[in-house]
């Protein structure tokens, strides 16, 4: 066995290729401090995104590789620090808000609120100061998921509070008005009010503000794209051909304005039967996949469709919340995870394709 020294362990390291960050630990830029103490190894990695539900896997990872390379025992240590990343063009991220996820779909009807709301839990489950933007001016969705009908307060007449709700910050128009009252609203109104619940709410320091877009790609998704600093997208899909149709448009809207796409999710990927374990396709299956590759976008999860996670997200309690060791709770987390980590590391389709979009 070669001599255990920091380039042995260097050298090592160099062949463990982690799959969330995409490279090995060395290129990656992930190694902290790397020395060598009464024969072990002592290796300290810092991760661009929160990750407690991965870091001992991580660990166990990297000790075999160790192991294997110099024969030598290990200590490994995980952390992580969570970065500003990039926003469009001429704007400026938020000085106490890190990164604004949005999270989108072509079309209603495919469940993209209640991915939403379990993204940003999943997120804070994973070790990240969290909020969530309920950017439906029209159908809000976010306070009767969220459990809470309080009404946000001002401390000077100027700025709202937000709402905390399951250890999150909140806002949402639903907070304001009653639930049973409609907004008859031209498209100016509502992107005024979208801008209103944004930029004059008091945002408490976090690493991730989802937004939880309306569907389709009108004036709200406009304006998001054009005037609140985005440092990345999920697309939100079923595997049926008509929500496919329509995902693509929202995907093409935002590679337009030059927001990196962290990845696809397949929402109501497939039935698996409570009494005899029998896994159906009732809205097709491969879409999302064939999606992914026609575009160069990851598949990052398929979420079952599953009468639990409807029930918990209408009595205020959604998935990684009311059943955080659940099987779905764990895919929410591995999807949050994803996404975080092409944010802070990159992803496979960095590279914009030339697309092009014609003007109606």
């Amino acid at each position: 066995m070669p001599n255990l020294t920091i380039d042995t362990i260097r050298a090592a390291l160099k062949t463990h290729v982690d799959p969330l960050v995409g490279n090995n630990l060395v290129d990656a830029g992930v190694l902290g401090d790397v020395r060598v103490e009464a024969g072990r190894a002592i290796v300290e990695i810092e991760l661009g995104f929160p990750a407690a539900g991965y870091r001992d896997e991580l660990i166990a990872g990297v000790q075999k590789t160790l192991l294997a390379a110099t024969g030598a025992s290990s200590e490994v240590r995980v952390n992580w620090k969570i970065q500003s990343h990039g926003v469009q063009a001429k704007l400026q991220p938020l000085q106490t808000v890190k990164n604004i996820i949005a999270v989108a779909s072509g079309k209603g009807g495919v469940g993209k609120s209640t991915v939403a709301v379990n993204l940003a839990l999943a997120l804070k489950a994973e070790g990240a100061r969290v909020g969530i933007l309920d950017a439906d001016i029209y159908g809000p969705s976010q306070p009767r998921m969220l459990g809470t009908s309080e009404k946000p307060t001002s401390p000077d007449g100027k700025v709202m509070l937000p709402i905390h709700a399951h250890g999150m910050q909140a806002m949402s128009i639903g907070f304001l008005i009653d639930e049973e009252q409609p907004m008859i609203w031209r498209g100016p109104m509502a992107t005024q009010a979208l801008m209103q619940l944004f930029g004059e709410t008091r945002w408490d320091e976090m690493d991730y503000l989802v937004v939880d877009l309306p569907p389709g790609t009108g004036d709200i998704q406009l304006t998001l794209s054009q005037r609140i600093p985005v440092s990345g997208a999920i697309v939100v899909t079923t595997p049926q051909d008509i929500a496919l149709l329509d995902a693509r448009k929202g995907l093409q809207m935002f590679r337009r304005v030059e927001v990196p796409i962290l990845g696809l999710v397949e929402n109501m990927s497939f039935f698996c039967c409570p009494n005899c374990g029998h896994q159906s396709d009732i809205f097709g299956t491969g879409g999302g996949q064939s999606m992914s590759e026609q575009y160069d976008v990851e598949l990052i999860g398929r979420v079952p469709l599953d009468a639990q996670i409807r029930q918990q997200a209408d009595s205020g309690m959604p998935t990684v919340a009311a059943d955080p060791e659940s099987a779905v709770s764990a895919i929410y987390r591995d999807i949050a995870r994803k996404a975080a980590a092409r944010l802070a590391h990159g992803t496979p389709a960095d590279a914009f394709p030339d697309i092009e979009v014609a003007e109606d």
